[in-house]
């Protein structure tokens, strides 16, 4: 199978290549070639535009690109930094699929659980009444941009992603440094909801909806069973035998990170139903043999 992959140098996307080279043809679209090369290696074909792609020669886009949207503080620059890095290379993206005479049968365009908003209950993909702030109004358009690609001859998956834990790279690596040090506890009231995945069921989880040709619309990729701020603090504070009785006031978080602290101090309680449904297993369903296994091994 010929697959093309945005994002493919970041969390995700570098081990979603180490997986795909395997058994396909693998394209990587990148604005750093030798960063791509290096992380990758040179059996992976890179390009640098969507020019030089031939999208009737591509089975599969996979769309993982996008500025983190949690590394600054949500300034009206930072915001359209965030929108843009995701809206224009989707739009690229819908527009190559819908020019080709035989477009890819599988558009499978990243999303995040952002979409349902803050949330005080459990949710799942037929929820539909959703918080209406920054982060929902981001991935509600992101979403509606990589849908107008669906025809009958290419189905679109919208892969709603929680927090991906990785022993390398994302939320867990910049948490450890304070919880190592005796520093770490929950946020604020330590009740909002996380809806974590480990990074093994994450890669699983795209290759079993790339090999699930029924499967498209949003899609949770999150572990089954999500944690409140404070079992997650806890559970990381015990696997690597710290201490977690400090609590981050939820004042201090705005004063250091503004709006986009609410990231932090709101979560959502997320069901991966259409996974589940469609006979996914997951291997780490729970959050304390997950962080063992990343973090003691």
């Amino acid at each position: 199978m010929n697959i093309l992959i945005t994002g493919g140098t970041g969390l995700i996307g570098t081990k979603l290549v180490q997986f795909l080279n395997n058994h396909h043809h693998v394209t990587v679209l990148t604005r750093q070639l030798d960063k791509a090369y290096q992380i990758n290696g040179h059996q992976v074909q890179a390009v640098t535009a969507l020019s030089q792609i031939n999208f009737n020669n591509i089975d599969t886009v996979i769309n993982l690109a996008g500025e983190p949207i949690a590394d600054k503080r949500w300034s009206a620059k930072q915001k359209q930094k965030i929108e843009q890095s995701r809206f224009t290379i989707t739009q690229a993206l819908v527009d190559g699929i819908n020019a080709a005479d035989t477009p890819p049968h599988t558009f499978i365009s990243g999303s995040a659980i952002g979409y349902y908003g803050r949330q005080t209950t459990q949710v799942d993909e037929s929820h539909t009444d959703y918080f209406d702030e920054f982060s929902h109004q981001l991935c509600k358009k992101w979403e509606q941009i990589a849908l107008g690609a669906k025809t009958e001859q290419t189905r679109v998956c919208l892969l709603r992603t929680g927090i991906v834990l990785c022993d390398k790279g994302g939320a867990l690596q910049k948490m450890l440094p304070a919880f190592k040090l005796g520093l770490g506890g929950p946020i604020a009231t330590g009740q909002q909801m996380m809806s974590w995945i480990h990074i093994d069921d994450m890669i699983s989880a795209i290759l079993f909806i790339l090999e699930t040709p029924n499967l498209q619309g949003p899609i949770n990729a999150t572990a089954p069973n999500p944690v409140s701020n404070a079992q997650f603090s806890h559970a990381l504070a015990k696997t690597i035998r710290r201490p977690d009785f400090l609590t981050m006031p939820a004042a201090i978080l705005r004063l250091l990170f503004g709006e986009m602290a609410d990231l932090l101090v709101h979560g959502q309680a997320v069901k991966p139903q259409v996974l589940l449904d469609s006979g996914f297993r997951f291997h780490h369903q729970y959050l304390n043999e997950a962080l063992q296994s990343l973090l003691n091994k």
